[in-house]
């Protein structure tokens, strides 16, 4: 996995804040592989609640961890209870790491 534990430390614990204690997280995509270089962080991330807001909840989550990780790439998934399942759910399950 290529993200410093301070990545990690601060995706994970940002979801937590603003998601809950219930929220699972997820890295997926080219930062998964340790041989691979450069790429955008893809995160994955599945709350059991209903967001009032999803897309808008993604936005301030990725605005979050721009301004404590500096401006990178950052893809967000989130799905929450009403979200319904897609092909990129899956992948992001089947081939990510839980942070």
């Amino acid at each position: 996995m290529r993200l410093t534990s301070h990545e990690q430390e601060v995706i994970k614990s940002t979801a937590h804040k603003m998601f809950g204690d219930d929220v699972q997280v997820w890295l997926f995509g080219s930062r998964v592989d340790d041989d691979a270089r450069g790429g955008d962080i893809d995160l994955f991330l599945q709350t059991p609640g209903k967001l009032e807001n999803r897309a808008m909840a993604a936005f301030r989550y990725n605005a979050e961890l721009q301004m404590q990780l500096g401006l990178q790439k950052i893809d967000v998934l989130l799905a929450d209870a009403a979200t319904k399942r897609q092909p990129i759910h899956e992948i992001a399950l089947k081939t990510g790491i839980r942070l």
